[in-house]
């Protein structure tokens, strides 16, 4: 059991269920799968790009991020069905929650002029999206070495069944969003 799922289960669990009155702890919620997605609309061009942000996704994550690819052709974007246009991966169980820590404790408190992450991003079911501008705040990437920082969009989803639910969920696991 990681840290951060230790005080979930031993600390947040109780407050939560005080908090929205849950007659039983199956009722509680709690977070399903962080899913991590980089866009390289560029990369269809330059195979060495995509290679290179699955190379970095894999590494921040800890896991093998996969391609993801056009499921249309669209002339406009010089696109075909089929042309590798990004990169994500899926975190669950202990994974999910090493990555979680990370990134409220270390990555996003090295974001130049941080005061906080906006609660904009969640989608009405208690989910939470979060994009960031470079990916290179997260310490397993070498600054130096980075040629093309990218953007990505981390989400958060949880079994949360409201937006209020999810968000008091994540300030309990220590989200800093902004007042």
């Amino acid at each position: 059991m990681t840290h951060l799922e230790k005080i979930y289960k031993e600390k947040i669990m109780p407050v939560m269920q005080k908090e929205f009155n849950y007659s039983s702890s199956m009722q509680l919620p709690g977070i399903e799968k962080v899913s991590l997605n980089i866009g390289l609309g560029a990369a269809s061009q330059n195979n060495k790009l995509m290679e290179e942000a699955v190379a970095e996704l894999s590494a921040i994550a800890g896991q093998k991020a996969v391609v993801t690819r056009a499921k249309k052709s669209i002339a406009a974007f010089k696109l075909r069905e089929g042309m590798p246009i990004g990169a994500r991966v899926t975190l669950r169980k202990d994974r999910m929650w090493d990555f979680l820590d990370k990134l409220m404790n270390f990555a996003l408190p090295r974001v130049r002029d941080f005061r906080g992450v906006p609660d904009r991003g969640f989608d009405g079911r208690g989910n939470f999206t979060l994009g960031i501008k470079e990916h290179t705040i997260f310490p397993e990437l070498e600054v130096d070495r980075v040629e093309n920082p990218k953007g990505m969009n981390i989400t958060i989803v949880t079994t949360a069944a409201t937006d209020r639910e999810g968000k008091f969920l994540l300030e309990q696991l220590g989200m800093p969003f902004k007042k």
